[in-house]
This record gives structure tokens, C-alpha cells and sequence, in this order.
């Protein structure tokens, strides 16, 4: 019938050609002027401030306290995977190819983060740092042992540092997890670890 627009089905192939031949022309991208956003402030201490805002804990001490201190705010952890060589508390051992499933009961996670950012309090953690992708999310509690010296100042500074990285899993945690539904009700422990304590070196 005239007037009536006739259905046309597209094939994979068919799809991938027309988008191939109808994408936009490639922009460079902008210049960002990095100076604009140096800022002469104490790392450190906006690090910790920052953190504790967006609900995480944090404690500065020496490399041989570090298990006192972790058993100290969590004395009843029973099932316990360390990733780091600075922490002798792991009593459950995994692997990179340790199924994530069976890691359900993990009761506290204890790793390495590769860089901290100074404007948000979040922490740069690697596959390297976690072994398991799952592990800083699946446990109930986490612990991040990272060293003052790996802080930098934004997000831009970050970007720049792990720009140079083998091009692996990794992902930027800041605090424990949580969400804010409609109501702006704050729920720590939504989807991830019900708290966050960093261990500052």
C-alpha cells in the first residue's frame, strides 16, 4: 500500500558496513593546559581529608606496625587474603587463577595500591595488586597499604602516570563502597566492601 514504510532488515555485516562508512570525522583531541591546575597544597594531608569524606579511614605508620594496626580495628576476621608482602595476616591463598566464586567468604582483603590521588582520596589498585579482579569487591572489608611518596596532586596527573602502564585490569577506588538513591539515602556497603581503611607508609 502506498503510504506504508516497508520494514528493511539489516544483516551483521550490512550494519557494520554502514556504520563503517557514515562515522564522523576524527577530532584531535584538546590541549589541556596542566598548569592551570597545579595547586600548592600538602598531598598528605588533602589525601587523608579526602578520603575520610567519601567514608574510608586511614592511619600513617611505619612498615613494621602495619599488622598490629590492621588487627586492631578488625580483631575478628576469621577467612583473611593478602596480596602484599608487607602484611603476614592472609590465611586464605589465591592465585590469578583462583576462581572468584570461591572467594565469597572472604571476610577482609589486605593489598597494595599503586598510586593515591590527592583531590578525591581515591587509589589507583592494578592486576597485579589484586591477583583476583573480584577481591577488593567481593570481601566485606578492605585494607590498602599505600606509600605517601605515590600521591599525587588530580585525576589529570593520575591519567598521565598509568598512561604508561601495560594495558591490564585496573580501577580507582575511592572509600568503601556505597550508593545514594532518589531520596539522597546513603547506603555504605551497596555493591562492594563495607569499609575502607588505608595504611599510609
Amino acid at each position: 500500500m502506498i503510504g506504508i514504510k516497508k520494514e528493511t532488515k539489516m544483516g551483521r555485516e550490512a550494519i557494520l558496513k554502514s556504520v563503517k562508512e557514515n562515522k564522523p570525522e576524527l577530532l584531535p583531541l584538546p590541549e589541556i593546559d596542566t598548569s592551570a591546575f597545579q595547586e600548592d597544597i600538602d598531598l598528605v594531608k588533602t589525601f587523608k581529608n579526602n578520603l575520610v569524606l567519601v567514608g574510608g579511614q586511614i592511619f600513617e605508620i611505619s612498615t613494621d606496625g602495619i599488622d598490629s594496626k590492621i588487627m586492631e580495628h578488625y580483631p575478628d576476621k576469621s577467612s583473611i587474603v593478602s596480596t602484599t608482602t608487607k602484611s603476614n595476616l592472609g590465611n586464605v591463598i589465591i592465585n590469578k587463577d583462583t576462581n572468584p566464586h570461591t572467594l565469597e567468604h572472604i571476610d577482609l582483603a589486605i593489598i597494595e595500591g599503586k598510586l593515591g590521588v590527592s583531590e578525591n582520596g581515591a587509589i589507583w589498585i592494578t592486576a597485579s595488586n589484586s591477583l583476583v579482579r573480584a577481591l577488593p569487591f567481593i570481601t566485606n572489608d578492605l585494607v590498602i597499604i599505600l606509600e605517601k611518596r605515590n600521591i599525587c596532586l588530580h585525576m589529570l596527573e593520575a591519567y598521565d602516570s598509568i598512561s604508561k602502564r601495560d594495558r591490564d585490569f585496573g580501577v580507582f577506588i575511592s572509600g568503601p563502597s556505597k550508593t545514594a538513591d532518589i531520596e539522597q539515602c546513603l547506603v555504605v556497603g551497596a555493591h562492594g566492601a563495607m569499609s575502607l581503611t588505608v595504611i599510609l607508609l
